[in-house]
């Protein structure tokens, strides 16, 4: 991917978006562990997605957000060329 400015738009080629989604589902993954062995490290980790996120958003709802952007990439309207 090439370095922009904010006002443009990020061009992926598939090899990228592959490594993106490869990366999002290894998020997911310790997320869903971590969330499932509850306890003490139950409990730090949701403290943590709280205060990592400006929504304050609970384990749960990052996973959601997570397998959402998995999936945007397969939805993105195409890009055009520009002449």
């Amino acid at each position: 991917m090439m370095l922009r400015q904010p006002s443009e738009e990020a061009l992926l080629t598939g090899q990228e978006i592959a490594l993106v989604r490869q990366a999002l589902a290894g998020c997911a993954q310790v997320l869903a562990r971590a969330q499932d062995a509850a306890g003490p490290a139950g409990a730090l980790l949701a403290e943590a997605t709280q205060a990592a996120t400006a929504a304050r958003r609970s384990p749960g709802g990052m996973l959601y957000y997570i397998n959402l952007a998995i999936d945007y990439p397969g939805f993105a309207p195409a890009a055009r060329r520009r002449r």
